[in-house]
């Protein structure tokens, strides 16, 4: 048996008022910005999939403009499994790790044809199976499937979230679970939308604009600096 010390506590569950507190935040961020949506462009689910691979350490904008060529050549699960990974290459060239992506899209869409009748699985247990799928890509497509079981924790879900006090993890799976606990199944799926958004266009990483923020008076400000807190 481990040390006592190393041993993890079990986290609390969060209160009453916690959980009021993360409602109103959601509440008053939905009210502010209706309009949040997931950014990829896409038609299905497999394009949902491929969408999300290509966005790692890439703007989705830059997604967007390569995959209407790449779903046109490579229209099903099937086309992709028949494919060898250079052959996607010409479409993705414009993309950060362009060759690791396009190994795990035919990695993924192989199982997928095999395994899954071509159709991407809505669990998060099969679709964290897959080739060339982690925890954070199975998450968001999760919930843009409308099957949440996740609240997947980016660079900026997480950053909001500790500015908010909802969260003092840096780990993105733990963040996840906290975020779970506050809120409840239906909301995580927007939730995470509104946080992804809210961190792009108000709580940016260096220079978050609190005097414009809808739910400042709720905000501890987590590692704001001062001079940026008014």
């Amino acid at each position: 048996m481990p040390p006592r010390s190393r041993l993890r506590a079990r986290p609390r569950a969060p209160t009453a008022q916690a959980r009021a507190r993360a409602a109103e935040i959601v509440d008053r961020l939905d009210a502010e910005m209706p309009e949040a949506r997931i950014a990829l462009a896409f038609q299905d689910d497999l394009q949902l999939l491929v969408s999300v691979i290509l966005s790692a350490q890439s703007t989705d904008a830059g997604v967007n403009k390569v995959t209407p060529a790449l779903f046109a050549r490579f229209p099903d699960a099937a086309a992709y499994a028949g494919a060898q990974p250079e052959e996607l290459w010409p479409y993705l060239r414009s993309l950060g790790l362009f060759r690791n992506k396009a190994k795990a899209i035919v990695a993924a869409m192989g199982a997928i044809a095999r395994e899954h009748g071509g159709r991407v699985p809505r669990t998060r247990e099969a679709l964290e199976a897959l080739p060339g799928v982690g925890r954070k890509t199975a998450g968001v497509v999760l919930v843009h499937l409308g099957a949440a079981e996740a609240f997947p924790v980016d660079t900026h879900v997480g950053r909001v979230s500790r500015r908010l006090g909802l969260t003092r993890e840096q780990d993105p799976d733990r963040v996840e679970r906290d975020l779970m606990a506050l809120l409840p199944e239906a909301r995580w799926g927007r939730g995470h939308q509104l946080f992804v958004w809210h961190g792009r266009r108000t709580c940016a990483a260096r220079a978050p604009a609190c005097s414009r923020c809808v739910v400042a008076d709720l905000c501890p400000k987590r590692g704001v600096p001062a001079a940026l807190r008014r």
